[in-house]
């Protein structure tokens, strides 16, 4: 039968959340991140939801600077 210690090794580790992937890739691109929270981000979770944040983060980046370069030549 099983018990609630089985279940509890069985559970699956919850990942971080969108909030705290956010705050980390932030405070990352900034050069801000605490080396605590950068060893939390990176001994307890899977890469993968920083990867996806930083690659969503640089290309929103990239296309916000094309956006205001085109703007200001515009205004010439």
């Amino acid at each position: 039968m099983g018990t609630s210690n089985d279940n509890q090794s069985t559970a699956k580790p919850k990942g971080p959340g969108v909030l705290k992937v956010m705050q980390s890739i932030l405070a990352g691109a900034f050069g801000v991140q605490s080396s605590r929270r950068q060893e939390e981000d990176f001994s307890s979770h899977s890469p993968w939801p920083y990867i996806a944040a930083g690659i969503l983060f640089t290309a929103g980046f990239v296309v916000t600077l094309i956006l205001v370069v085109r703007w200001v030549l515009s205004g010439q």
